[in-house]
């Protein structure tokens, strides 16, 4: 049987895989674990703009009020909002109902502990053991044992409160285009740093979240900038956990550009532990040599920010993410924040009184190719010695001005090649003729 668990939580079809039933389960399973240490947790949980939100919302708090847990709703809210409140509010656990930048017809719900984290595999599988038991009914609470839903809607204010209070810098006099994914805290915080703000697909109704919009549509929001003549655009995905950028002329700034921005002003401040920045090994080649040449270093760690999150707990490092725009700020987040990376990426452009193509030139970007090769059967692929050594080869060819990344996908039968080069006919070729060994080799 497959892990009910993802890399980030329970995702599926809304009321198909994901559907009602599963959401009680998973609430009275939530109840019955955190409740090993406390009488009656309280769990709080806040949800994106999905339509189906509201019924696996309710269907979680009432399998968690089953098992005599508190359910509070936050309603609406950010993903980094409830890791935040969860253990601002002395909560149990923290959940979210989101499929993040996935169309609306998927939704997800992921658990967060009560020191903010997201929760370690070991205790997923927990939670998931006590799902799969069949419920007994003969022992199930009744009377005063039984647990309260507890609305709570304000607590959204309690999140723009701290990410204003983490802010360095005001922003008064700059404009900013917001591409808020239809969700609506974001243009509030920036508005209170002083910004004067341009919302665009801030009206949710249920199934235009991440439609042609948010940090994986970034098409309107540059036409908006240019339009209005904004200093720079923000975008958020749907559930405001990662964040993405363009600047005034309309370009594209990625996660490995807002990070190295980011990183050289923390340097510059002397707040960057050992002058590191952690990435994952699908960022640019061009983010590790512009850490270099400004004196610093980049740890790559494995795709996924609970990967770059684990090298930043070990080490203290201030700073890490991907380049998604998944960005964490260790100091003062326990997830990726894509208002609190807003805030610090628009903190810099104000106190190096540089617009944002400028900074954002501080790296050069190799390109890359991408290209994915369905295989018969993909396990075992690291050990094939043919495909070995071809890497080997192109990595050896590349060496510091570029990188071979192969690897396996998690969810289907392919394998994923990559390649960072000086030129995009270089990496295509590189690519291909590593296509070329695997399709011989797994096919």
């Amino acid at each position: 049987m497959a892990r009910l668990f993802g890399t980030d939580g329970v995702r599926g079809i809304a009321n198909a895989h994901l559907n009602a039933e599963l959401a009680y389960k998973l609430g009275r399973a939530a109840a019955q674990y955190f409740g090993r240490e406390v009488k009656s947790p309280k769990i709080i949980i806040g949800r994106d703009t999905r339509l189906s939100g509201t019924m696996l919302e309710s269907a979680l708090a009432a399998g968690i009020c089953s098992a005599g847990g508190n359910a509070h709703l936050l309603g609406v809210i950010p993903t980094p909002a409830v890791s935040y409140l969860t253990e601002k509010l002395g909560a149990s656990a923290g959940v979210v109902i989101s499929a993040s930048h996935n169309p609306f017809e998927d939704n997800g719900i992921k658990f967060f502990a009560k020191t903010g984290f997201k929760l370690p595999d070991a205790v997923e599988d927990e939670i998931e053991a006590i799902v799969n038991q069949p419920i007994d009914y003969t022992k199930t609470l009744t009377g005063s044992s039984v647990g309260r839903v507890i609305q709570e809607p304000d607590m959204a204010m309690e999140y723009i409160q701290h990410i204003v209070a983490c802010a360095d810098t005001k922003l008064n006099g700059l404009k900013v285009a917001m591409d808020c994914a239809n969700s609506q805290v974001a243009p509030a915080i920036l508005r209170l740093l002083g910004a004067q703000v341009i919302p665009i697909y801030d009206q949710p109704n249920g199934i235009n979240i991440n439609n042609g919009c948010g940090s994986t549509h970034l098409e309107a929001l540059q036409k908006k900038v240019v339009e209005v003549g904004a200093d720079c655009g923000i975008a958020n995905d749907g559930d405001a956990d990662r964040c993405l950028a363009v600047d005034e002329r309309g370009e594209v700034l990625d996660g490995d550009q807002i990070m190295l921005i980011c990183a050289l002003d923390l340097m510059k401040r002397g707040k960057l532990k050992d002058q590191v920045l952690v990435t994952t090994v699908m960022s640019n080649v061009g983010l590790n040599k512009a850490m270099k040449e400004h004196g610093g270093s980049t740890v790559k760690t494995g795709v996924g920010d609970r990967y770059v999150l684990e090298e930043m707990l070990a080490h203290d490092y201030k700073l890490g993410g991907e380049q998604s725009g998944h960005i964490i700020f260790g100091d003062l987040a326990k997830t990726g924040d894509g208002m609190m990376t807003a805030v610090k990426l628009l903190g810099c452009v104000v106190r190096q009184n540089q617009s944002l193509s400028e900074l954002g030139a501080l790296m050069v970007k190799y390109p890359q190719t991408l290209l994915n090769v369905r295989v018969a059967n993909k396990t075992g692929w690291e050990k094939n010695q043919a495909i070995k050594d071809v890497v080997k080869k192109f990595t050896d060819e590349l060496g510091e001005d570029g990188q071979v990344l192969v690897r396996a996908s998690g969810t289907e039968p392919l394998i994923r090649i990559m390649a960072q080069g000086e030129t995009q006919t270089e990496t295509d070729r590189i690519t291909e003729s590593i296509a070329e060994v695997v399709r011989r080799e797994l096919a």
